[in-house]
């Protein structure tokens, strides 16, 4: 049976190439929890779904710009328009809308 949460998962590793490992880290849970929301055997809290629902949208928008792996490593990586930090720390924070900004500037092309 396919759950919301499991389509999502499967979109962040296809879109975004991001592995259950990945997303384990963002929304700190175990890796085997992870799996188990995208077998569709557990669901996450309200709030860890918020934050999977955030984290697909920014990689949908950054799919624009970038291929899953390239999506992958700028969402792991410091950027200095994130005053130094990562976009899915930000993200796991609530933060989303700062990250989705610097998104906004790549499609202005005024940050690449």
């Amino acid at each position: 049976m396919s759950t919301a949460v499991a389509r999502i998962i499967d979109d962040l590793r296809t879109r975004g190439g991001l592995q259950g490992k990945d997303i384990a880290n963002i929304v700190n849970v175990s890796t085997a929890t992870v799996s188990r929301w995208a077998h569709g055997n557990a669901s996450p809290t309200l709030h860890t779904q918020t934050v999977i629902a955030d984290l697909r949208y920014v990689v949908e928008k950054l799919s624009d710009f970038y291929t899953p792996d390239e999506a992958r490593l700028w969402l792991h990586s410091r950027h200095p328009l994130l005053n130094g930090e990562r976009a899915i720390d930000l993200i796991n924070r609530d933060e989303t809308e700062d990250v989705l900004a610097v998104i906004e500037r790549l499609d202005a092309g005024a940050y690449v």
